[in-house]
């Protein structure tokens, strides 16, 4: 059976995207989903997205890591699945839609989306960590999937792959493990990240919750001020905003990139998923 699917990226963080309002995609298959998403036998792609009915709001999203695991949220891939809702006429320029981490809102402003996200959670400052010889001082929140972030002095610097696993699999952070974001700051309302992702298991060109999760922390501790300008490892700079509270923060909102690279069709039950361009 061939199924179309849409290819986007945010900030080159880059997605698969089906429209699956029917339900028929086998989501229990981790091997379908992992040679999808497969760089060199697949389409290749940070992640998988799915378009699926709602009863109470436009549509709901899932999303699968690389590894075929789903996960709660995911911020380059919510801009991204608005972007395909709305070039599929399924949506206007505003929109809500169901994650596992709560209600998102988005809209369309110029070539940009612009999310409006769930609270953020479980915040830790000042803690420190013991991970490959070195004591580290690093920030956390959930800002819809858990992350770690570490200040350096410059992130061009840093082995992202080998620290950022360290701290991915850190007994700080099970059973679920976390993400790991590393943030130079470059000035009172600008920051840069490099961020090691967990179902990824490795670097990536950007990830939205990280961004925002470092954004949010980063201000949190004064280190910058609001509404903060981060650039990715790929170059774009997204913006976070938020209303800061005594609790930790509220009106969290991530605006960005999300851009069509190209459309074709797969068939989604042979062994080794074939790819047919449209």
């Amino acid at each position: 059976m061939q199924r179309p699917f849409w290819k986007y990226h945010g900030a080159g963080n880059d997605f698969i995207l089906l429209d699956d309002r029917d339900q028929t995609f086998p989501l229990e298959n981790h091997a379908l989903i992992q040679s999808l998403c497969h760089r060199r036998t697949g389409i290749g792609s940070d992640g998988l997205l799915l378009i699926h009915p709602s009863e109470h709001h436009d549509f709901r999203m899932r999303y699968f890591n690389p590894d075929g695991g789903e996960v709660d949220m995911c911020g380059n891939g919510a801009r991204c699945i608005a972007r395909l809702a709305h070039d599929l006429h399924l949506v206007g320029d505003r929109m809500s839609f169901e994650t596992m981490a709560g209600v998102i809102e988005a809209e369309l402003i110029g070539e940009e989306i612009k999310l409006h996200m769930t609270d953020p959670r479980d915040w830790r400052l000042g803690q420190a960590l013991e991970v490959e010889g070195q004591t580290l001082t690093y920030d956390f929140v959930n800002s819809g999937v858990e992350h770690a972030v570490v200040e350096v002095p410059d992130v061009a610097g840093v082995n992202v792959q080998s620290l950022g696993s360290a701290i991915r699999y850190h007994e700080a952070f099970q059973p679920r493990g976390t993400n790991a974001n590393f943030i130079t700051i470059t000035g009172p309302d600008s920051l840069r990240i490099r961020t090691y992702e967990r179902g990824v298991e490795a670097e990536t060109l950007a990830c939205g919750t990280g961004i925002v999760a470092s954004g949010l922390l980063a201000a949190k501790q004064g280190k910058v001020a609001t509404p903060v300008k981060i650039t990715c490892a790929g170059g774009d700079v997204l913006t976070v905003d938020f209303t800061a509270t005594d609790e930790g923060a509220r009106q969290v909102t991530l605006q960005g990139p999300a851009v069509f690279v190209f459309q074709g069709a797969v068939r989604v039950n042979a062994r080794h998923p074939g790819i047919n361009p449209a």
